[in-house]
């Protein structure tokens, strides 16, 4: 039982980097199962590798709980309307995957899951979000993270932890787009202005905006592809500023991941029934642990990376991946 804890305890932390970070944690899981076989049933497998990812949404749901709570006692009723207008937005995202995932992914997993396709996915995608950014480096200049640094003349402002995140944050997206800056929220409360960007923040996201982000979120199909690399580039590509590409990505994930999380507990039970071995109820508990702190851990990189960082390392970092991957499974024959 030991070493199999120990094999859950490492796919829960590549699980909980890769699932917010834009590099597919696919194509990472494929690389660590070369090297770490669980041994557990089949069935259970395949439930373990799924369910594991609601410990990575519980870890969006607390750092954004006050963000995301339209019942909160402490806001008023505008930010109580704002919240539930991101959550409108956050169905009206999910809506392009929930038809197209449910009709196709069993016939996708079955035809394209392997080392060619995720290879190719992680390096085309790297190569995507290179030359994004390279285009709005052109663009914005030096505004390119959609974050400007504080300055004297007070073109940027940071606030505490404690200040309001909701109705003051939207108040201040819809007055200052117009000038195309905006106060955004990270995920530890705190504000800083964006600039340079037509949507600053996850507030001032529109119905167009999310169906589109959303149509790029079912990119995520293909094996490799990155579920959050795919709604991030959605996101830039209509406008938004990095950290509003990304926190949306986040919020997207919540009825996505776990509806999906949700349908594989109910096959699983259905076909298998409430039994499993005390091995594999460790294994499961260690994984979502674990992918609920390093998803913690996660998210908080990357929402503080992106306000003064473009996202050319994480291009760069898929395609030296997918190379990789491409290489291994060349050399050890797994792409005959």
């Amino acid at each position: 039982m030991f070493f199999e804890a120990l094999k859950a305890l490492v796919i829960g932390i590549v699980e909980g980097i890769t699932e917010w970070l834009p590099v597919s944690s696919t194509g990472h899981m494929i690389l660590v199962d070369e090297f770490i076989k669980l041994q557990v049933s089949p069935e259970f497998l395949e439930l373990f590798l799924v369910v594991i990812q609601l410990g990575a949404i519980m870890a969006v749901l607390i750092l954004y709980f006050n963000k995301l709570n339209p019942f909160s006692a402490k806001k008023t009723a505008p930010e109580k309307k704002s919240t539930w207008r991101l959550w409108g937005m956050v169905v009206i995202g999910c809506i392009p995957a929930a038809v197209i995932g449910l009709a196709f992914d069993d016939w996708v997993h079955d035809n394209f899951y392997g080392a060619i396709t995720v290879s190719i996915a992680l390096i085309f995608y790297g190569i995507v979000f290179i030359v994004i950014e390279m285009y709005h480096k052109k663009k914005h200049g030096t505004a390119t993270g959609g974050t400007a640094q504080a300055s004297a003349q007070g073109q940027a402002s940071v606030r505490g932890k404690h200040a309001r995140t909701n109705g003051d944050t939207a108040r201040n997206a819809r007055i200052s787009n117009a000038h195309n800056t905006a106060v955004n929220v990270t995920a530890d409360g705190s504000t800083i202005t964006t600039t340079g960007y037509k949507i600053n923040t996850v507030d001032a996201i529109n119905v167009k905006t999310a169906l589109i982000i959303g149509a790029f979120q079912t990119l995520a199909i293909i094996p490799g592809t990155s579920r959050s690399g795919s709604t991030i580039i959605g996101g830039l590509l209509t406008g938004c500023s990095r950290v509003a590409a990304a926190e949306f990505s986040f919020f997207l994930a919540i009825p996505v991941m776990f509806g999906w999380g949700l349908l594989k507990t109910v096959k699983y039970l259905l076909n298998i029934g409430l039994s499993m071995t005390s091995t594999e109820v460790v294994v499961l508990l260690i994984g979502i642990v674990t992918a609920f702190i390093l998803s913690v851990v996660s998210i908080k990189f990357l929402i503080g990376f992106v306000q003064k960082h473009s996202f050319i390392p994480f291009g760069i970092y898929r395609i030296v991946v997918g190379v990789i991957v491409l290489g291994y499974f060349a050399l050890s024959g797994g792409l005959i």
